[in-house]
C-alpha cells in the first residue's frame, strides 16, 4: 500500500493518460496525465516550502481541478490534507484551520497556479517526488464533520481507509480496457466533503470524467446531466428536491438516466416517488456518515416500494450494523435504539480528540448517533438523531418519522419537526413547513388531519410555522440549530 491516492494517480495516468479526468466550470479539461504531472509539480513546490510527511496542509480553496491537483500533491508527499468548506463563514473556517494546526494554508486566488509554476521548473531540472514506502496507517486526509448538532470534529482517514473505500465500491478493480472512457459524472458536493475526499481513488480507477460546476444550481446541474447524457445522477436529498421542481426537468429527455443515488440523509417517500417518475430511473438511498468514510447502507435499485420509500436499505457488502440500547446491548428487530456500524472504511479517529474518539468508536464499532430500528427483513429504518428525539407527555417522539409522513402532504415541499417546551406536556412538536405554493400554505388543522391515522396521536405536531425554505448547512443538511434558535427567539 505505497500511498493509495498517490499510486492511483500515477497508475491512472499510465492507463488513461489522454482521457479527461476533470472538466472545470469554464469547460477546460484536465486529463489523467495532466493530473499526475501537475500534482508532481505542486508536490515539489510544497516540499520546497517545507511540507513533509505528517504535516497538515489546510485547503480553503474552491472545488475545482486545482483542489484535486493539490490534494494529490499533498498525498504524494505523505502529508495530510485538511479540506475546509469555502461556503463556511470566515470565523468557522478560521476555527477549523486552527484545529487542523497546519504548516501551510492555501486560501488565496492563484495559490495553486503559483505552486504549479514554481514546481514545474523544479520538475524540469530534477526527478518527480519519490514513491512513498508502504504504510497503511499513514494519515491522508482530515474531513470535518458537519457540526449540525455541535462543534465540528476532524475525522482522520489513512491509506488503509481509502483503500477500503475503493474495495467496498469496486472490489479494487480498475476500469476494463485501457483508453476506454469511463462514466461521466457531476460533482455534487464540495470537495472537502467526505463523499469526494474518500472516494476520489474509486473515481480515478473507473476512468470517470467529473464535471464541476462553479456553484451547484439545479438548472445548471440538469443542463449538464442532459448535455453529457449521464447515466447516473448523484447528490443529496435537497438537491434532488430542487431538481424535480426545476423547469429544466421538463425540457430534456432523460432516457439516458438509469440510476439515481442519493446520500447525505434519508429521502422522504414523496421525493423518491417524484424523482423516479420524473427521470424514469431506479433510486437508491445511501446512508452513511463522515465518520464511516461515506460507506454504510443502501436501498436496492430494484427494491419494492416498502424498502425504497420507507427505509435506508441494508448494509452494503463488507459493512455491519446493529441497533443497541444505551448500555450497548443489541436490541431485537422492531425496537428503536442507536444505530452502530462497523466498516473497514470508518475513520481512524478524531484529530487530536481521544475522548471523542473513545466515545464514538467502541470495540471497533462506530456509534452513529442516529436512532433506528431493524425490521423483520433486516432493513434499517431511521428514527432521527439521538439528540433530536423529544419527549411529549412521557412518550418518545422521533422527528424523522413525523417528517417522512408529512412530506407526502400535497401542500408540503419541505418539512422539519422540532420541539418546543410546554408547561403541561414537557415538550410538543412544531412542524416547520415550506409550502409548495406560498399563496396556499397548509394550516395546522390540515397537517394534523393528514397525519391522523398515519402516526400515533401523541406524535402529531401541535404548532405550525410556515417558512419560504428550510435553512441548510454548508453540507446541504437541514440546519436544525437555526430552526431551534428561531423557535426560541419567537417564543
Amino acid at each position: 500500500m505505497a500511498g493509495v491516492l498517490a499510486a492511483t494517480v500515477r497508475e491512472a495516468a499510465r492507463r488513461f493518460g489522454p482521457l479527461p479526468a476533470l472538466v472545470d466550470p469554464g469547460g477546460a479539461r484536465v486529463t489523467y496525465a495532466d493530473l499526475d504531472r501537475r500534482s508532481d509539480a505542486v508536490a515539489l513546490a510544497l516540499a520546497a516550502r517545507g511540507v513533509g510527511p505528517g504535516d497538515r496542509v489546510a485547503l480553503r480553496l474552491p472545488s475545482d481541478s486545482g483542489y484535486v491537483v493539490t490534494y494529490a500533491a499533498i498525498a504524494k508527499l505523505g502529508a495530510v490534507t485538511a479540506g475546509i468548506n469555502p461556503r463556511l463563514a470566515p470565523p468557522e473556517q478560521e476555527a477549523l484551520t486552527a484545529l487542523a494546526d497546519p504548516v501551510l494554508t492555501l486560501d488565496e486566488p492563484g495559490a495553486v497556479a503559483s505552486l504549479e509554476s514554481a514546481g514545474s521548473g523544479l520538475l524540469a531540472r530534477g526527478p518527480a517526488p519519490r514513491v512513498l514506502d508502504p504504510d497503511p496507517d499513514r494519515p491522508v486526509a482530515i474531513v470535518f464533520t458537519s457540526g449540525t448538532t455541535g462543534t465540528p470534529k476532524g475525522a482522520v482517514f489513512c491509506e488503509r481507509q481509502l483503500d477500503a473505500v475503493a474495495q467496498l465500491d469496486t472490489g479494487g478493480a480498475w476500469a476494463p480496457g485501457a483508453g476506454e472512457p469511463g462514466p461521466a459524472m457531476l460533482a455534487s458536493t464540495q470537495f472537502a466533503h467526505v463523499g469526494f475526499t474518500t472516494k476520489l481513488v474509486w473515481y480515478l480507477r473507473l476512468a470517470t470524467r467529473t464535471h464541476i460546476l462553479g456553484r451547484w444550481r439545479a438548472d445548471d446541474a440538469l443542463r449538464t446531466i442532459a448535455a453529457e447524457r449521464m447515466a447516473s445522477i448523484g447528490g443529496v436529498a435537497p438537491q434532488l428536491a430542487l431538481m424535480v421542481r426545476s423547469p429544466e426537468a421538463e425540457r430534456h429527455d432523460w432516457d439516458h438516466v438509469r440510476t439515481v443515488v442519493v446520500g447525505g440523509a434519508a429521502s422522504p417517500p414523496a421525493l423518491v416517488a417524484a424523482v423516479r417518475s420524473r427521470f424514469g430511473a431506479a433510486y437508491s438511498i445511501r446512508y452513511s456518515s463522515t465518520e464511516s468514510g461515506g460507506c454504510g447502507t443502501g436501498t436496492a435499485f430494484d427494491a419494492d416500494d416498502e424498502e425504497a420509500l420507507h427505509t435506508v436499505g441494508r448494509p452494503r457488502p463488507g459493512v455491519e450494523v446493529s441497533v443497541r440500547d444505551e448500555s450497548g446491548t443489541a436490541l431485537p428487530p422492531g425496537d428503536v435504539g442507536e444505530l452502530w456500524m462497523r466498516t473497514p472504511s470508518q475513520m481512524a479517529g478524531y484529530w487530536r480528540d481521544p475522548e471523542a474518539t473513545a466515545a464514538t468508536v467502541v470495540d471497533g464499532w462506530l456509534r452513529t448517533g442516529d436512532l433506528a430500528r431493524l425490521d423483520e427483513r433486516g432493513l434499517v429504518r431511521l428514527a432521527g438523531r439521538r439528540t433530536e428525539m423529544f419527549i411529549r407527555g412521557g412518550y418518545n417522539v422521533y422527528p424523522a418519522e413525523v417528517e417522512a409522513t408529512l412530506a407526502a402532504h400535497p401542500a408540503v415541499a419541505e418539512v422539519a419537526v422540532i420541539p418546543r417546551p410546554d408547561p403541561v406536556m414537557g415538550e410538543i412538536g412544531v412542524a416547520v413547513v415550506a409550502p409548495r405554493d406560498p399563496a396556499a400554505p397548509p394550516t395546522l388543522a390540515d397537517v394534523r388531519s393528514f397525519l391522523d391515522g398515519r402516526i400515533a396521536a401523541y406524535k402529531l405536531p401541535e404548532a405550525l410555522r410556515i417558512v419560504p425554505a428550510l435553512p441548510l448547512t454548508p453540507m446541504q443538511k437541514v440546519d436544525r440549530r437555526t430552526l431551534t434558535a428561531d423557535e426560541q427567539d419567537g417564543m
